[in-house]
């Protein structure tokens, strides 16, 4: 569904991937007319990164972050083409790229270019890393950025296991996606108080380095350490879902209490009433050994019993579900977040809801997401002059 917050808005969208395109997609879903521009014949890389449904070159995850938007076909290496981008641009309130600068350069669609064919223009610049760095001109992918940042060492340090590796989720192209997507509506913002554009740089690198160093620096904050770096209740080893008769529980015991009442709901206050987690500071220096009992404990029960349990008790809780069960789960459907649409060309698909809700702000069915060069036609004849 589209809302209507940046409606009258014009994007153009030179992105591919995630971290570009899921930035556009917020500003579709928000209402902005987010024109995306791909190669002719091949297109987003994402649309072939996996089988489709039916047509070539509409994978669902590329249908999953390009919704509402549509799609032109521009050989940027050809005049004419190049010269329909550049009217494309003359009259945009975004443009979001995640074309590295020489490239862009080359093509006379830097910064400076642009800007000089509209000088209200926000460019916004989706990079691996800051351009003023010794990284400017390195490639960078979701894994490279997990690697750098440190990322592929926190698995090891709950699990003992010292093979590097990845969170199995685009989480760095995804968070980055997000710090476009405000930063280009703060500079929306501004452009309404200023009457001025800008350039907002968006770095992965950087970005995904403040996301994860928010609670991980750890004791590398201060000036000497006083600590490992790495949030302990993070990587703790034992606090992870407990084992139950048919499956597992995540259940949290945050504040001081709700290991009295957890222990109470697994039939064993005996357990915490002794004197060494009672003392001060005593639940917090041997929360080890307090998630090990909780996990001998929960194979006493069903996942079921403990939900019930535990929302009697006002712990949270949630049963583990498999990732292809979450689709079905009932609040999600309550809220409508999943909604079944016919695509022209794909047949019955599941589209996710914006997951922002705002009053008072009509929503609307929105485009689907578009084959290769569908609005191609439409877009050109929208020109508002012919260009030479």
């Amino acid at each position: 569904m589209v809302q209507p917050q940046l409606a009258g808005v014009k994007v153009v969208d030179l992105t591919t991937v995630v971290f570009g395109p899921y930035c556009t997609q917020i500003l579709a879903d928000l209402g902005a007319d987010v024109i995306k521009v791909e190669t002719p014949g091949m297109g987003d890389a994402f649309r072939w990164s996996a089988e489709p449904a039916r047509t070539p070159g509409m994978a669902p995850g590329f249908m999953a972050v390009n919704r509402g938007k549509r799609s032109i076909a521009l050989d940027l290496k050809a005049a004419e083409d190049l010269a329909v981008m550049r009217e494309l641009l003359r009259d945009a309130d975004l443009f979001v790229v995640n074309v590295r600068g020489k490239a862009l350069e080359r093509l006379g669609l830097d910064y400076d270019s642009v800007r000089a064919l509209n000088p209200r223009i926000i460019y916004v610049h989706c990079v691996g890393f800051g351009q003023s760095g010794p990284y400017a001109d390195l490639q960078a992918y979701d894994d490279v950025i997990q690697a750098a940042t440190g990322t592929a060492t926190l698995l090891p340090r709950v699990d003992g296991n010292p093979s590097p590796r990845y969170l199995p989720s685009l989480i760095a192209d995804k968070v980055a996606g997000l710090h476009a997507a405000y930063g280009a509506m703060a500079s929306l913002y501004a452009r309404a108080r200023t009457g001025t554009g800008q350039l907002l740089e968006v770095p992965m690198f950087e970005v995904f380095s403040s996301f994860m160093l928010l609670e991980h620096l750890g004791g590398q904050t201060f000036d000497p350490p006083n600590a490992p770096v790495g949030y302990a209740r993070q990587v703790d080893p034992y606090r992870q879902p407990f084992p139950t008769q048919d499956g597992a529980i995540s259940i949290v015991m945050y504040s001081y209490d709700a290991w009295d009442r957890v222990f109470a709901v697994l039939e064993d206050p005996e357990f915490i009433a002794q004197e060494k987690f009672n003392v001060k500071g005593g639940r917090a220096i041997h929360q080890d050994e307090l998630y090990q009992h909780v996990a001998r404990l929960t194979p006493n029960f069903t996942s079921a019993e403990l939900q019930a349990r535990c929302d009697a008790a006002q712990l949270p809780a949630q049963i583990v579900r498999d990732l292809s069960e979450v689709i079905a789960d009932p609040h999600l459907a309550a809220v409508g977040f999943f909604t079944r649409r016919e695509h022209p060309s794909e047949g019955p698909y599941f589209e996710q809801a914006q997951p922002v809700r705002f009053s008072g702000c009509p929503e609307s069915e929105g485009r689907m997401p578009p084959l290769l060069d569908e609005h191609g036609a439409q877009i050109r004849a929208e020109l508002p002059q012919k260009p030479n």
